[in-house]
């Protein structure tokens, strides 16, 4: 009987999979941090023989390589592809006999890149399936702009195509299984399916219910800005990455921590915003452990900046240190556990208030107070506070100087990219408050509304 694991890292809102006919195993785009696939694989007593990637990805480097080469897998990339390791090129209509019960088939679906393959499943005695990477998603499709402006009219057109050869040629019954499209920003929208089949895709999908140009202008139209680290990434997995050095980093004490502060490294801490608000070593930054740390410390953080880490455990940093591997910051400097009075040694905290939009309403009674919305383009454009200053959050240390002096009220959707902003103006000197709230109640809360 054929099994599909799929292996979430919903931080990054991706999976890859495992797929077995009980002794032989194929893997399709693996994160890098390989260990969990081999953990699986040895616990069922599996034999990795095929690795496939559907395309070079451009969120998170790689762990097909490493983890051919930890298993003696055949390591199935585009042979249009230009890296310069050694694989088993593929290409458009390749079959690969997996096991005597699978076999694989390679699709070209280009769109989200130009090499992208899909990968149909075949096995007797049960639908196949399809793996589709970034083409055809849950309810939407892999965003085509990716590789720059000059490609993303092209791509996107290649992507509508795609997804109607995908619909054409398989059946209504296969089950469609990406990489992307569970929160990732390589999906041209999130959808909250589970699972999906062709069929279901046909009734629900707009590249597959719309006609060609309202599907091109309503993705192109809702496509939003997307984290500065993937600009690394290609060139990472087109070189061909080893698994991470996930080794715990060297502990430091609280006059280490400030000398790294003092040079102009990056001290992160990952307790809850909360937490941090209510107390934290002068100069760090906030990126909770409870959010999406990897995709937002890599958009903000200068490329190669020396980076350390604090946390309430242990485990807390290593499990962040995994993260931030699997985008290819592979250094951490330093680290620390335990609270904010080991850290600063004989150094007083920082702190800063926490409000909700109701506090808000009524503080702007009072006082004047800059507002500073530090959603994305299309939130804002959406809906936002009027007279509010809008930066957003991955451009706000480029813009420091906007915001102005005095007191600062700063939000976001839901609180967590406002912590980040709140920390990084605190940092700055600023007089911050962080609203940590839900933006759907500003409006009942009092606050008057405009959209662009």
């Amino acid at each position: 009987m054929i099994e599909i694991i799929a292996i979430d890292t919903p931080s990054l809102g991706d999976r890859s999979y495992l797929v077995s006919d009980g002794t032989t195993a194929f893997v399709v785009d693996p994160q890098r941090d390989i260990d969990r696939v081999l953990g699986l694989a040895g616990a069922r007593g599996l034999r990795i023989t095929h690795v496939f990637e559907t395309h070079i990805h451009n969120d998170y480097v790689t762990g097909g390589l490493a983890l051919a080469c930890a298993t003696g897998a055949a390591y199935h990339v585009n042979g249009a592809d230009p890296v310069s390791f050694e694989r088993t090129p593929v290409e458009d209509g390749d079959v690969i006999d997996v096991g005597p019960g699978m076999r694989v088939r390679a699709m070209a679906t280009p769109g989200h890149t130009f090499t992208h393959l899909s990968y149909v499943l075949e096995a007797p005695g049960r639908s196949s399936a399809v793996f589709t990477g970034g083409s055809l998603l849950h309810g939407s499709t892999g965003r085509p702009d990716l590789l720059g402006p000059a490609h993303t009219g092209e791509l996107v057109k290649r992507q509508y195509a795609s997804a109607h050869r995908l619909a054409e040629v398989l059946p209504d019954e296969v089950e469609i299984y990406p990489t992307h499209g569970f929160g990732s920003f390589c999906s041209a929208s999130q959808s909250e399916a589970d699972r999906s089949t062709i069929g279901r895709e046909k009734q629900v999908n707009p590249v597959l219910t719309q006609d060609e140009r309202a599907y091109v202008d309503e993705l192109l139209a809702g496509l939003d800005a997307y984290p500065a680290y993937y600009a690394h990434m290609a060139p990472a997995n087109l070189a061909g990455p080893a698994a991470p050095d996930l080794t715990d980093p060297a502990t430091a004490d609280s006059a280490e921590l400030r000398l790294r502060i003092e040079a102009g490294e990056w001290v992160v801490d990952l307790r809850s915003r909360t937490a941090f608000a209510a107390g934290h070593v002068v100069g760090t930054l906030n990126f909770g452990a409870d959010g999406s740390v990897a995709t937002y410390l890599g958009w903000l953080i200068p490329w190669g900046t020396a980076l350390s880490l604090l946390g309430d455990t242990a485990d807390q940093v290593a499990d962040a240190q995994r993260e931030l591997a699997r985008i290819g910051i592979d250094r951490i400097e330093a680290a620390a556990s335990g609270t904010p009075e080991m850290w600063s040694g004989d150094a007083p905290l920082g702190s800063f208030p926490r409000a909700d939009f109701g506090e808000l309403t009524l503080v702007r009674h009072h006082r004047p107070v800059t507002v500073l919305d530090v959603r994305r383009n299309l939130e804002w454009a959406q809906n936002h506070i009027d007279g509010a200053l809008h930066i957003p959050l991955h451009e706000l240390l480029d813009r420091l100087g906007e915001v102005p002096a005095g007191e600062v009220w700063v939000h976001c959707q839901a609180g967590y990219r406002a912590s980040i902003a709140a920390s990084i103006l605190a940092a700055a000197g600023h007089l911050v408050v962080a609203v940590d709230d839900e933006f759907d109640r500003a409006a009942s809360a009092g606050l008057r509304m405009a959209a662009d």
